[in-house]
Order: structure tokens, then C-alpha cells, then sequence
């Protein structure tokens, strides 16, 4: 009978068990839905958050490592239990904890890393425990090909954790661990072979022949000097006009004047070696020398009291510290400086002198005594100067105490408020 028909000939027989039969078909195919909705979400979720952001390599590097993790730890199954005798549910637990302590080792080191920008002793445990891993392996092998191999997969895993780490630490610190000192570029710049700046081969050449006609000069010079014979002289004047011939054909010593200041250059320094023997550098670690520095004492912008003219006239004797030339954005500066603790001493119902704006904006007292000519005629400053005059006969030649006006006090050209 086809399948069909025994499907027909149930249902007729056992309607309510046919009933019950698709109840639960289709409460296993939600569940069953919502399950695989569930581990997609939980994936998706995985893989933007820790596999997106990682670049390729680093993802095959887990992937390798995990692989070779897991051969090791196949090598570890078989030892506990050929050479342990771990049996059953004892087996499943014991077998694999030195490959647990591995990864935690792992996962301790690139967290130190990351903090402290090395591994640490943690570092230096994961390679002890996979090393340890390893033989303990191997040791349990059934020949000399699959012993290497055993050996060999903890020990690619632990490499592969290392660069890792150190690919990881040269994108966070920006440098690399170590700098050899014998590398192939090295030795190749050592023997001449290559060169260690970006010049071109023109560029080298040119220098090259410019530093020829340098020595040559400095030679014929040095011959002359010691009164050498004339055979001498002419082997080293012919040697130097060789030189010469060969820069200008080559180089374009006679038109390019870089050429040339760079050949005056090597000559100037070649002449006058000897004299390098007479210099006095400055100690780098020594302190500069500090000139005399004159800081008057100066009184109080808000100090209380009247000042007479001879009082100002002498402190207008005071030496001024020399200031260094400014510029026109620190001068801008400065002014804006000046006017606002003037303002603000105004709003106090203080008049300051010039050398409380000099010494409080740090400008110098001729350029004080300017803005302050300027400023003094203002409504407010000029009503401050006249009730003080008028109330307490204080001439205009310093700071004035506090004045309590029943209303704001004004002028108009000079004259006397109105009563």
C-alpha cells in the first residue's frame, strides 16, 4: 500500500490522534523556528560584534589557533587515558586543563597588554604551558612522524598568539617591540649596496663627484701649504682639475646654484677643520644667566589714600624691565588686558594710576600712561576724578577711595553736575 494511503487509512481510523499528531508537529516547528530565529539573532550579534571589527588576519589567526588548541588537546585525551587511565566522566573533565590554563594565560596576557602594553608573566606562562603541552602529547605517540606533529600543533598556536600580540601592541603603542641592529637593508647599506635615505641615483652621483673636487682642493691646498715639490703639486693640481671637469660635465656645476653653494659648502667645512679644535660650545645642562631684575614695589590698586604729585613723578623713575619685542596679536592682546582691569577698577569706583596698570597687565608704564590719559577722559572715569576733587580735594595723581553717590554723576564738557 503507497505511503499515502496508510496516511489515509490512519487518519480515518485514529482521527483524534491524527489531531493531536499535528498539534504538536506545529508546536514543534514554532519552536523550532524560534530557535533558529534566536541562535541567527545571537550570531549576527556575535559576528558585529567581535568578527566585523577585527581584521582578516586576526580572525585567522583565532581560527589557527583554535585548530591546532584542538589537536593538543586530542594529544591530551589519549595520554589521560593510555597513560593516566582516566576513564569515563573523569576522562571528559581532566583531560583537557592544561589547554583550559592555556587560554586563560592568553586571555590574561592580551588584558595586561592592552594595560600595561606588555604581556607579563602571563606571556611567559602561555609559552610554559604549551610547551608542556606538547611533550606531554607527543609522549603518547604511536611513531616518530605523528610525536613531531604532536609537538608541533601546540607550538604553532602559541606562535600564533604571539603575533598576534605584538601585531595588536604596534597598533596601539605605534611601535614597534624591538629595533634589529643586523638587518638585511643594514648590511646592504654597510657594504655600499644601497642607500639609506630616499635620494635618487642622480642625486648620489652628483654628490658624489661634488665631494671628489672637495678632497681634491683640500689635497692641492694642504701640498702647497707644506712647500711639497713640484711634481707633487702638479699630480695633485691635474687630480683636482680632473674632478672639476667630471662635476661639471655631470652635475651642471657651472648653471645650478644649489650645486654650486653645495660644493662651497664641503670646501668651507674641509678648510677649516682644524678650527673646531678652538670652539666653545655651551653646556647644554648649564643654566642661562639671568640679568638684573628691578620689581619696584608697587602700592595696591584698591588701597585707600591720596597720593601727591611728587610721589608720581617718582615712581615714574622707576627702571622698566626690558620686555621683549611683541607682536601685533600679543600687543592686541595686552591692550584688551589693560582695558579690562580698567573697566573693572572703574566699576569699583577706583581710579588707577598707570603704574598699577602696568604692574597688573604687564605692559610698560609709558604705554600705562598713554592708554590712561585716554581712558581718564571718559563720562565715568572723569565724574570719579571730579567728585574727588570736589568732595575730598584729591588731585588727579593716584588711586581714589570709594565714593557713595546718591546718583549716578555725570558731565557735560568739563562742567560741575547739576545740583
Amino acid at each position: 500500500m503507497p505511503p499515502i494511503d496508510q496516511i489515509t487509512a490512519f487518519t480515518s481510523d485514529h482521527p483524534v490522534g491524527t489531531v493531536v499528531i499535528c498539534v504538536v508537529a506545529l508546536v514543534l516547528l514554532g519552536l523550532a523556528y524560534l530557535a533558529l530565529r534566536a541562535v541567527y539573532r545571537a550570531g549576527n550579534r556575535f559576528f558585529h560584534r567581535f568578527v566585523a571589527p577585527r581584521p582578516a588576519e586576526d580572525i585567522l589567526t583565532i581560527v589557527a589557533a583554535s585548530i591546532a588548541t584542538g589537536v593538543s588537546a586530542q594529544g591530551m585525551w589519549r595520554f589521560s587515558g593510555d597513560v593516566l587511565g582516566f576513564d569515563g566522566p573523569l576522562r571528559l573533565l581532566l583531560f583537557a586543563f592544561i589547554e583550559v590554563a592555556v587560554i586563560t594565560s592568553a586571555v590574561r596576557a592580551r588584558r595586561n597588554m592592552r594595560e600595561n602594553y606588555s604581556a607579563g608573566i602571563d606571556g611567559i606562562a602561555v609559552w610554559t604551558l604549551t610547551g608542556l603541552s606538547a611533550v606531554l602529547s607527543s609522549m603518547d605517540a604511536r611513531s616518530l612522524a605523528e610525536a613531531v606533529f604532536r609537538l608541533a600543533a601546540p607550538l604553532v598556536a602559541a606562535w600564533l598568539w604571539e603575533r598576534g600580540m605584538a601585531i595588536e601592541r604596534h597598533r596601539i603603542t605605534g611601535r614597534a617591540r624591538i629595533n634589529w641592529r643586523i638587518t638585511p637593508e643594514r648590511m646592504l647599506v654597510r657594504v655600499g649596496l644601497a642607500e639609506a635615505s630616499d635620494r635618487t641615483a642622480s642625486e648620489v652621483d652628483a654628490h658624489r663627484r661634488l665631494t671628489r673636487v672637495a678632497l681634491a682642493a683640500k689635497r692641492a691646498r694642504a701640498l702647497r701649504e707644506a712647500g711639497a715639490s713640484d711634481r707633487r703639486m702638479r699630480a695633485a693640481l691635474t687630480k683636482l682639475d680632473r674632478a672639476m671637469d667630471q662635476a661639471v660635465e655631470h652635475t651642471g656645476l657651472a648653471v645650478d646654484a644649489g650645486r654650486q653653494e653645495a660644493l662651497l659648502s664641503q670646501i668651507g667645512a674641509l678648510y677649516n677643520t682644524s678650527a673646531l679644535i678652538d670652539l666653545s660650545p655651551p653646556v647644554p645642562w648649564a643654566p642661562e644667566p639671568e640679568g638684573p631684575r628691578v620689581s619696584p614695589a608697587l602700592p595696591a590698586a584698591g588701597s585707600a589714600g591720596s597720593y601727591d604729585e611728587d610721589e608720581d613723578e617718582e615712581e615714574a623713575e622707576v627702571v622698566e624691565t626690558a620686555l621683549p619685542v611683541v607682536d601685533t596679536a600679543q600687543r592686541a592682546a595686552l591692550m584688551r588686558a589693560a582695558r579690562e582691569y580698567w573697566d573693572k577698577q572703574i566699576e569699583r569706583k577706583f581710579v588707577p594710576r598707570a603704574s598699577d596698570i602696568a604692574h597688573e597687565t604687564g605692559i610698560t608704564l609709558a604705554t600705562a600712561r598713554e592708554y590712561r590719559a585716554l581712558w581718564k577722559l571718559e563720562p565715568r572715569a572723569h565724574a570719579l576724578i571730579e567728585a574727588a576733587y570736589n568732595e575730598h580735594g584729591i588731585v588727579d595723581t593716584g588711586t581714589f577711595p570709594a565714593i557713595e553717590t546718591p546718583e549716578r554723576v555725570l558731565t557735560v564738557n568739563g562742567s560741575s553736575p547739576a545740583p
